[in-house]
């Protein structure tokens, strides 16, 4: 029977960003495999970690790519963007942490990757003057992150209902990126 190399990523992912210390014995067993089975596909957890990296790169690269960052509005295609990375959410906000993956110099040119995208989304919502243009748009793709990060906690701990969690990180976003129009 061949590994479900997707389902083993995603059970490591929602166990590690509930404990980020989990064993591998824990990991293995959140996803239904042997210890042996999973070194033989992770050589240990760093590979492991390095795997998720590339899988939620990719997963957020394709939850972008969904959201259509191009089309219509700013705050719209934000609000999109938020809806469709819902599901990577909580692997985001393990890997934001993730201090092995940011040390030592080399850095996977996915992160550049997805930063540059979303960055680029702020400051067309900038030049059409719909976000403030005192914040960079790189500080606003740092606080979306975090955001998210934070809101994938909260549903997880249970103090935010999941239903809830896409309107509540666009709109306290959204009102604190709006420009105001008051004089």
């Amino acid at each position: 029977m061949a590994l479900d190399r997707e389902r083993v990523l995603r059970e490591a992912a929602a166990l590690l960003s509930r404990r980020a210390t989990a064993s591998m014995d824990e990991i293995a067993r959140a996803a239904g495999i042997s210890r042996a089975t999973l070194h033989r596909h992770f050589a240990g957890r760093d590979a492991l970690i390095r795997a998720l990296e590339e899988h939620g790169i990719a997963r957020f690269g394709q939850a972008m790519d969904a959201a259509r960052l191009d089309e219509g509005d700013a705050p719209d295609a934000l609000r999109r963007l938020i809806e469709e990375s819902g599901p990577v959410a909580a692997v985001l906000a393990f890997l934001f942490t993730e201090n092995q993956l940011f040390e030592g110099g080399h850095i996977n040119a996915g992160w550049s990757e997805l930063d540059t995208r979303i960055t680029a989304l702020f400051r067309r919502g900038q030049e059409e003057g719909h976000f403030r243009i005192d914040l960079s748009a790189a500080w606003l793709t740092e606080a979306l992150y975090g955001l998210m990060g934070a809101g994938a906690w909260a549903v997880h701990e249970g103090r935010v209902a999941r239903n809830d969690l896409n309107h509540s990180i666009a709109e306290l976003l959204l009102g604190g990126v709006r420009r105001s129009m008051e004089k």
